[in-house]
């Protein structure tokens, strides 16, 4: 999703496969949209990458970020997107007209991907299934007739636009690797928290 909306898996020892926006079926995500609903699916693998389950939800009111990384499915369930984490303390970006805690700057941020997506497309390893928090790699379908008709996944969004970073092990490297490039556009652009020299000296 581009700049211009804005405007407008730590359980398992397995490594987490390489679930690039260019490796979902973007079609097969764009048919599951239902008029008046935001249409959730978690597909659940296993540790081939064999999709085993899936679960499905329907919206008319859209789902609601609860947290800078996780956003409520029900009653019981929360996803939440794993490897990513927001800015320390305070964060200014006078660009975007934010000033507060880095928290609900990247709160705020998944919010307005959590709006307007006709569909959210979700997947975790089956061993999350039953965890009231599940750790989830996740897409959006977008479509704006005449102007946009686009699925993005929300990691890279939020990442690109500077809202979350990565989080690392204790080595230094990253819990994500494959997202280091989304990453660095934020820092590149001196988008979201990459606008405040605070943040980057953390």
């Amino acid at each position: 999703m581009k700049r211009t909306i804005l405007a407008a898996f730590a359980g398992c020892v397995i490594a987490t496969p390489a679930w690039s926006v260019d490796n979902v079926n973007k079609d097969y995500i764009k048919s599951l949209a239902a008029p008046g609903k935001t249409v959730l699916v978690v597909e659940y693998y296993d540790g081939s990458g064999k999709a085993v389950d899936r679960k499905g939800y329907a919206s008319a009111s859209g789902y609601v970020a609860v947290s800078p990384t996780d956003f409520r499915v029900d009653g019981k369930t929360n996803l939440h997107l794993y490897g990513l984490q927001p800015c320390q303390g305070e964060v200014v970006n006078r660009k975007e007209g934010f000033a507060g805690t880095c928290a609900d700057f990247a709160q705020q941020q998944l919010q307005i991907m959590l709006k307007s997506p006709k569909v959210i497309f979700c997947r975790a390893f089956v061993s999350e299934q039953s965890s009231p928090t599940q750790n989830a790699t996740c897409y959006g379908y977008y479509n704006y007739p005449g102007s946009l008709d686009s699925v993005d996944m929300f990691e890279e969004q939020l990442l690109s636009l500077g809202a979350l970073r990565l989080t690392k092990k204790p080595d230094g490297s990253y819990d994500r690797p494959d997202l280091a490039q989304a990453e660095d556009v934020g820092k590149a652009g001196s988008y979201g928290m990459w606008a405040d020299p605070r943040v980057k000296a953390q």
